[in-house]
């Protein structure tokens, strides 16, 4: 092609003619170049001739073979043929045309292209190189190493890094200097690069490979292997000891079959020289002014002096084409494919790439580690400047590492063996750029590596860096850059976070993030320095304290920021959301895929679990565990703490806290690996005389392998764990015991002839030690003392002397010492002594890095696992552990910081802990933090009323941002804030002027609250008190008032939780606002108010949470003192409650009922008449505008106006009435349905009507029950349809109807018959029976029983009244009344009641008989009679017998019987005489009972009169029988037990008239009026009554006296008459024998009425007593019925004779 000659004439034959145009060509050292250069010339011109006359196909430049000429050039001593050579070969490698891949002429097993950048290399001369070569130097060999057409490898490159590195130090140009260092960047940049794409591209195309072909298991395991074994035969064994096992493939581009390419290899170096040029040009571009020459010092004259050797690598090229072909040739055997050969052939390649890697890397750790010359550091020495800026290149290599680089073993080997200790060293220079730099190393190691270098982390974490920041011998420069450092570590929260779970989740790591925190904790809190520059300094570390804390705890949250619930951003009201913990979630905030701590926030590493599988093995993330581990190792701190002031007690603190065991061969083995423990304790608790001690002793010296050690080893080996103590007793006994022990593992081949001569020995090495590295002694042992000293102790010989001779070198040459870890952890603190000497600070800071650099170089070999955290719950623990002095740094920086940014951090730093404590419920630490908050604001109420500084207002702004984004999690943490706000916004109304009587009560009251002097000074002094005024109403700016009303209408934003907490809060502040004696506000309940508002839209569930704390909130408000509160309380509910009755309510659900509820509450408790007067406006309001909206909230309205009933003021129960009244009237005709669950609220809200103080409305209320009760009757589907009393009233439909609705009118109307007057109970009685005989034949006999259990309660004496005469009042109306209404139902509804309901009727008739009531008395006996008459036709046997027991039972309590006894000297008791009198006439009342039911009422008169006219007639005519009389129901025994009560009566009567005395005597005690008392009237009644029964009986007889009946009715018969006549006849007074004509007129009609044997039988017994008769002046009647019996007598006797 056309190009290809031209770029053949361009590079070749131009560069040619330039170099012999030169000026110095002629010079005689430069002939053979000249001659060289016209051979060249010529021979290319001649192939452009022989070329010119073919086509235009492309011809391959191969400059390979012109590169002789230039390398004459390369050796001239001429500038400017050197840069012309140097430039035409940058441009020939640039353009692929010097590959340099073909063999060495000179070398064979070399490429040519090691001979070209030897050649390049050996311009550089040093100091004396010329600048232009120098450049063109650094060009040429930036372009070879970076492109992709040379391979150069090795030894090579080390050779070209190596130049460049001498160019950057020898080079007095700073354009040079700087292009250098950028090409040494680029360099490794590409070299870094290049092997991480090529292993990437090699991992595709073993992927596609597998696919393709199939490649199973093994066969990709063979390639392992193999690709292993090409990597283990190219690095040396003491250079690579871990090799990596992945798989590696050709880089694309690179492969040597791409070296003739065109147009895209010139894309590719054409970006290599752009990146050059551009370098160069910003270089000098940059540059102000030309750098001056710098003065040739005694170090740098020497081009060679100042030259910095790299390491030599040896060439591998041969080694590796020749096993590359041994692979192919392998892969031939195994009859693999192509591409699998390609690809094998290709891995080797891959390994040259990280060799190289390797190479350069382990070059630059060692320039890194030479030591700077003594004296005073000079920054511009080559060793300052190559340690400065190999430092620079490590770090850009860390920071552009890739996978390979991050997860190979080869290179973790090489930092763990490299790196790591050249930080050690440099990380404790008091260079501040080589610190700065080792600094930055350190976080990149940590960024990138920390899975791989737990052990070195810890190290540089607790010996270095934190040691440095807390020592007192680094400077405070050196200090900043630590908290710089730290401040990038905090940035990273995955590093943060397992340092924590590595850590101080790990038994036997030190506590590094703890120890983190308190050392930032700390420096945040230092005092100022004396000095102003000093101070500055100190100023700016506690503020770069306070940035790192701030960061740290951000790092925290964002961590858990899944777990967090942002309120501003939910959209669903009321919506929950709580992430559970221990659920494991991807932290998209920190990366799209948590990869744990493989991978920080700024790595873009592949997955470390994948590239390493070996991090899956053994790691456990489980929160829970490390917890637990966390505290055991707390645990085992405290008992190391412990051990080390007292042993003993520490060990019993591990042992009862199961953190060793309790044989001495456990506590042994703990005094063996616990680092910690004070050598010197563990030496006298060995060393104790005390039995346990001992044992312990003798076990750990069991626990040590002396076998086939010398003894001077063994003795240090024994001694490095413990240090010995100061007795001789406890040194014999250990010594003692080591000699024992030593000769138990070494039996044979000793010098000892017992272990005497061991323990002397062992004990005389302790005293040489001792002698010869104790700088107090003065005079030393020589080896002559020493062996002097040992005389005799082997068995009274002496031990070889040249024994003792290596026992005294090695002892002199090594002491013996403890551990390195044993001597570090009990080394006393260096940490705040004060101001230090230079000298003191160096050595101080030396041996710092000697511990460091032996503990790096022991952890170098240690594998310790690394846990990749993943949890978000690990936050927890760690904010537990560290809050407290995070609070502390934070309100120190606050108070004492006079920055407005450290200020600003604080609060950040505070509102982001308050965060973290609010995600995980960490109640305590969130309320101490929230209180610290509130103080900062001054917004207490302790603090008074104060000046608010700017920093106070940042601290509300803070608070109220913090409500804002976090009041998911607040909970009880709301009353702190609330309480801020509240006086937020009382200090806002001071601030803005506004003069209320709140405002005015506060500044009045203001020194009585709180007494200090500014509140003195505050408001006494009007300027002071117009500053703080000021300073107020900058609080009352539209921020904070949007900033506050964002708090209140973001609550609808509030999870379930989260508002019922802010209810609750709001409604305590809201109380404490309140009840204030001095300044009552209503701040809060304002705002109770609109937060009600705003979420009127939550789901029910979680307004019935709501409520339920606002309802009680106000209940309480509602009943305040102050009638303001009370009267916004109450129109509030108004409208609250007016809102949501708009929103309607399914059947159901009662949660109208509870939103109701305070209504009642108010008008029930607060005993002002405008409140409960503006509660019944509210509710009749309610009632008028949305009675189609209420459903449960019924009750409460009845509830209300059952309340307002109750009141004195009639226009309030005129109004509660009349809203009832249209309610009933109007509502239950439209929403029965929905008012009949508060069907009994309405009944007794009426029944409270009916009870009020004024009768009209009683009478209208009890009209309205009524009412009700025809709802009832007619709608009693209603109540079968309702739901929810099957379990309390049983499942069935018809038991609704009377429990929910008949009930509840009848109860109620009981109560009112119980509480109101006369009229009104009157009414109310007439009503209830009228109710139960309108629609009694509904109710089931079930309902009966119920109903006569609330009549009866009119009758029970608890509920009358207990003044006598209002209850004799009660006794004669309401009672009596009630009694013969019962009867009239009764004998109603006989059928239904008679079966349960009898014995209960009779026995109430019983309670009114007994009842001192005369009236109540008389009618229960009335109304016995009654229903015996109205229904006796219905009786059955048993009921006759159950009415016959009841009636003696009656007369058994009615029976007068002290009549006969009572004495006024015994007993003057007038109720007594009262009670007998009352009994005389009950008993009167009930033998007329018996009278009446038996033979009805008018028959006795009836018979009465034919007994008077059959004396005057004729004939004796026929006794007649009414046709109802009840007589003929009864049995004979039933009868006969009457008689038998009725001649009780008779007897108890005829005894007392015949008493005379005892008649006086109660005469004269006012028993019966005006005459003396009798009871004639009983006497002749009972007698009457017992023979017409005894008559009848006998008359009903006809079987004749044989019979049995007769035989038992006869004697009773004639006796009775007998006793009639007899008593008769003894009677004296005119008015008594008066008063018993009717018995003689009946026992004579009877007599003569009988039939012939009958009057036979009777005359017999009584006619001799019939005609004694004949002796007193009888009554006419009593004398013709007498004379018919004679006549008749005499007759039959004729008829007999």
């Amino acid at each position: 092609m056309q190009q290809s000659k031209q770029t053949r004439d361009m590079f070749l034959t131009r560069a040619l003619e330039k170099i012999l145009k030169d000026k110095e060509i002629k010079r005689s050292q430069n002939a053979n170049l000249r001659q060289e250069c016209e051979k060249t010339l010529d021979k290319i011109r001649n192939e452009l001739q022989a070329a010119g006359g073919q086509d235009g196909s492309f011809t391959p430049i191969e400059a390979d073979s012109y590169f002789p000429v230039f390398e004459l050039a390369c050796k001239s001593r001429s500038p400017s043929i050197v840069s012309n050579a140097l430039d035409c070969l940058q441009k020939m490698i640039m353009y692929g045309m010097l590959v340099g891949n073909t063999p060495d002429a000179e070398s064979p097993n070399q490429p040519l292209i090691n001979r070209v950048i030897f050649a390049i290399c050996q311009c550089f001369t040093g100091v004396n190189t010329d600048e232009g070569v120098q450049l063109q130097i650094i060009k040429v060999l930036l372009t070879a190493v970076t492109g992709n057409n040379c391979e150069v490898h090795e030894a090579t490159l080390l050779l070209a890094v190596r130049t460049c590195y001498n160019i950057y130090l020898a080079s007095r140009n700073a354009v040079n200097q700087s292009t250098a260092r950028g090409t040494l960047t680029q360099m490794l940049n590409a070299i870094f690069s290049r092997m991480e794409a090529q292993a990437e591209h090699d991992e595709k195309l073993a992927q596609k490979l597998q696919l393709e072909n199939g490649l199973n298991e093994s066969s990709t395991e063979a390639t392992d292997n193999d690709a292993s074994s090409l990597h283990n035969s190219k690095i040396d064994k003491d250079e690579a000891q871990d090799q990596s096992q992945e798989e590696f493939a050709d880089f694309n581009g690179y492969n040597s079959n791409m070296a003739g390419g065109d147009l895209a290899d010139h894309d590719v170096t054409s970006v290599v020289e752009q990146i050059l040029n551009e370098l160069v040009d910003n270089v000098v571009g940059g540059k102000e002014e030309t750098p001056t020459q710098q003065e040739e010092s005694s170090e740098t004259r020497n081009g060679v002096d100042a030259e910095v050797e790299l390491e030599e690598a040896p060439s591998i090229s041969g080694s590796l084409t020749s096993e590359a072909a041994a692979a192919a040739g392998n892969s031939k055997e195994t009859a693999e494919s192509e591409e699998s050969e390609i690809l094998r052939r290709n891995l080797s390649v891959s390994h040259v790439l990280q060799k190289d890697a390797f190479l350069v890397f382990r070059s630059f750790c060692k320039l890194s580690m030479k030591v700077l010359s003594d004296g005073a550091p000079d920054p511009k020495s080559h060793e300052m400047r190559s340690k400065i800026l190999s430092l620079h290149l490590l770090s850009s290599i860390l920071e552009a590492a890739g996978p390979v680089f991050r997860n190979n073993d080869m290179f973790i080997s090489a930092i763990k063996q490299y790196l790591c200790v050249a930080l050690s060293k440099n990380a404790v220079s008091s260079v501040p750029e080589v610190f700065e730099l080792s600094l930055e190393i350190f976080v990149k190691l940590l960024e990138f590596f920390k899975t791989h270098l737990k052990m070195q982390m810890q190290v540089f974490f607790k010996e270095i860096f934190l040691n440095i920041l807390d020592s007192s011998s680094s400077s405070l420069r050196h200090k900043r850059m630590v908290l710089d450092a730290l401040l990038k570590i905090c940035q990273d929260p995955q590093s943060i976070v397992d340092i924590y779970v590595n850590y101080d989740c790990d038994m036997s790591a030190a506590n590094i993030f703890e120890q983190f925190v308190s050392l930032l904790c700390k420096t945040a809190q230092i005092a100022n320095a004396p000095n102003s520059a000093a101070g500055d300094e100190v100023k700016l570390m506690r503020k770069r304290s306070l940035e790192c804390l701030v960061t740290l705890v951000g790092g925290l949250v964002e961590w858990c920021n899944d777990l967090y619930v942002n309120p501003q951003t939910m959209t669903n009201l009321g919506k929950e959301h709580q992430t559970e913990l221990g659920e494991q979630k991807t932290l998209g905030v920190i990366s799209s895929s948590n990869q744990g701590s493989c991978r920080s926030l700024h790595s873009d590493s592949s997955d470390p679990m994948n590239s390493n599988p070996n991090l899956l093995l053994g790691l456990i993330d489980n929160p829970e565990t490390l917890e637990v581990t966390k505290q055991q190792k707390d645990i085992l701190e405290q008992g190391i703490q412990k051990f080390n002031s007292k042993p003993n007690k520490g060990v019993l603190f591990l042992q009862t806290h199961n953190m060793i065991g309790s044989t001495p061969a456990d506590i042994a083995k703990f005094l063996h690996t616990e680092y910690r423990l004070d050598p010197s304790m563990v030496g006298d608790y060995l060393g104790e005389h005390e039995k346990l001690n001992k044992e312990v002793m003798y076990a750990y010296v069991d626990y040590l392998n002396f076998k086939s050690m010398d003894f001077v080893n063994a003795i240090r080996i024994f001694l490095e764990g413990f240090r010995i103590p100061g007795e001789a007793q406890k040194i014999d006994r250990i010594m003692e015991k080591f000699a024992s022990r030593y000769l138990d593992c070494n039996p044979h081949g000793t010098v000892f002839a017992s272990a005497d001569a061991a323990y002397v020995l062992a004990y005389s090495i302790i005293m040489l030690t001792t002698d010869l590295h104790n700088n107090q002694v003065k005079r030393k042992m020589t080896n002559e003392d020493y062996i002097r000293m040992n005389r005799g102790i082997n068995d009274s010989k002496d031990l070889p002397r040249e024994y003792l001779e290596e026992i005294y070198s090695k002892i002199q040459k090594k002491g013996i010492s403890l551990k390195c870890t044993r001597s570090s952890a009990s080394k006393p603190s260096a940490f705040n002594k004060g101001v230090i000497s230079a000298a003191q600070r160096m050595r101080e800071m030396q041996t710092m890095a000697d511990n460091a650099k032996v503990l790096m170089e022991a952890a170098s070999h240690v594998q310790a696992e690394f846990i990749c955290t993943k949890h978000l719950e690990h936050v927890r623990p760690m904010f537990k552990g560290c809050w407290n002095p995070l609070m502390a740094a934070f309100s120190i920086g606050f108070h004492y910081i006079d920055d407005r940014e450290a200020t600003l951090l604080c609060l950040t730093g505070l509102r982001q802990s308050i965060r973290i404590s609010c995600i995980f419920g960490l109640s305590l630490e969130r309320d101490s933090l929230i209180n610290t908050l509130s103080r900062f604001s001054l917004l207490e109420d302790t603090v008074g009323i104060r000046e608010l500084e700017w920093k106070n207002r940042e601290a509300i702004k803070t608070l109220i941002q913090i409500a804002c984004t976090d009041g998911n999690y607040l909970q009880q943490s709301w009353k702190k804030v609330l309480k801020c706000i509240s006086h937020l916004d009382l200090i806002q109304s001071i601030g803005s002027g506004v003069k209320d009587q709140t405002t005015t009560a506060i500044k009045k009251s203001a020194v009585i609250i709180d007494s200090s002097p500014i509140l003195t000074k505050t408001f006494g002094m009007d300027k002071r008190l117009a500053t703080i005024q000021e300073s107020m109403g900058e609080t009352s700016s539209q921020i904070y008032v949007v900033a506050v009303d964002r708090i209140f209408t973001g609550s609808t934003r509030l999870d379930g939780d989260a508002i019922v907490d802010f209810v609750d809060c709001l409604c305590e502040v809201s109380l404490s606002e309140l009840n204030n004696p001095l300044h009552p506000r209503k701040f809060s309940l304002q705002k109770l108010v609109e937060i009600s508002y705003y979420n009127m839209g939550r789901i029910r569930i979680q307004w019935a949470r709501i409520w339920a704390i606002l309802g009680e909130h106000f209940n309480v408000v509602g009943c305040s003192d102050i009638e303001e509160v009370a009267d916004f309380a109450v129109d509030s509910l108004r409208q609250l409650s007016t809102k949501f009755l708009e929103k309607g309510e399914l059947p159901g659900f009662g949660f109208q009922k509870d939103f109701l509820r305070p209504f009642e509450h108010i008008v029930k408790h607060n005993p002002r008449a405008g409140i409960q007067d503006m509660v019944v406006r509210c509710i009749e309001r309610m009632v008028a505008s949305q009675a189609h909206n209420i459903k449960s909230g019924w009750k409460n309205i009845f509830s209300v106006f059952t309340i307002a009933a109750s009141h004195d003021d009639e226009r309030l129960v005129e109004l509660a009435f009349t809203t009832t009244s249209s309610i009933i009237r109007q509502h239950f005709e439209f929403y029965f349905a929905s008012i009949i669950h508060c069907f009994q609220d309405a009944i007794s809200a009426l029944r409270e009507f009916s009870c009020s103080r004024f009768p009209d409305t009683s009478m209208d209320a009890i009209q309205l029950i009524r009412l009700c009760a025809n709802y009832v009757a007619e709608k009693p589907k209603y109540f079968e349809d309702l739901t929810g009393d099957e379990p309390q009233y049983g499942a069935q439909a018809a038991d609704k109807i009377w429990v929910r609705g008949w009930f509840p009118i009848f109860f109620e109307l009981s109560c009112i018959i119980n509480r109101c007057k006369l009229d009104v109970r009157t009414r109310g009685l007439t009503v209830m029976f009228e109710i139960m005989k309108t629609y009694g034949d509904t109710f089931h006999e079930s309902w009966w029983h119920d109903l006569f259990q609330i009549v009866f309660r009119i009758f029970d004496q608890m509920k009358m009244p207990e003044v006598q005469i209002e209850r004799t009042n009660w006794f004669s109306t309401t009672c009596n009344h009630a009694l013969f209404s019962i009867c009239d139902v009764f004998t109603q509804f006989y059928t239904t009641l008679a079966p349960t309901l009898l014995s209960g009727v009779y026995d109430q008739l019983l309670w009114c008989i007994e009842k001192e009531n005369e009236q109540l008395a008389r009618s229960g006996v009335n109304c016995f009679e009654n229903i015996i008459i109205s229904n006796g036709h219905l009786f059955d046997e048993e009921t006759w017998q159950l009415t016959c027991e009841k009636a003696k039972l009656i007369f058994q309590l009615v029976a007068p019987n002290n009549l006969l006894t009572w004495n006024p000297s015994k007993t003057n008791d007038r109720n007594e005489l009262q009670r007998l009198q009352l009994f005389c006439i009950l008993t009167s009342e009930m033998i007329e009972c018996i009278n009446n039911f038996l033979f009805l009422p008018k028959a006795t008169k009836c018979e009465d009169e034919a007994n008077l006219a059959m004396a005057t007639a004729d004939e004796i005519s026929e006794e007649t029988h009414e046709s109802g009389e009840l007589f003929p129901r009864l049995n004979k025994t039933q009868l006969l037990n009457l008689v038998q009560c009725l001649h009780k009566s008779h007897d108890l009567a005829k005894r007392f008239n015949s008493n005379v005395n005892q008649r006086d005597l109660l005469w004269r005690s006012g028993f019966k009026g005006k005459t003396k008392p009798n009871l004639i009237r009983q006497e002749t009644t009972s007698l009457t009554c017992a023979l017409r029964i005894l008559f009848r009986l006998h008359e009903n007889n006809t079987g004749g006296y044989e019979t049995g009946d007769d035989q038992q009715i006869y004697p009773v018969l004639h006796r009775t008459c007998q006793i009639a006549v007899s008593y008769y006849i003894r009677i004296t007074t005119p008015a008594h024998r008066e008063s018993w004509s009717n018995i003689l007129l009946l026992i004579l009609a009877k007599l003569l009425r009988m039939p012939g044997d009958k009057f036979t039988q009777l005359r017999n017994d009584l006619h001799l007593s019939l005609c004694d008769l004949l002796l007193f002046d009888l009554r006419s009647e009593v004398r013709l019925l007498l004379r018919k019996y004679l006549i008749r007598s005499e007759s039959l006797n004729n008829t007999v004779a």
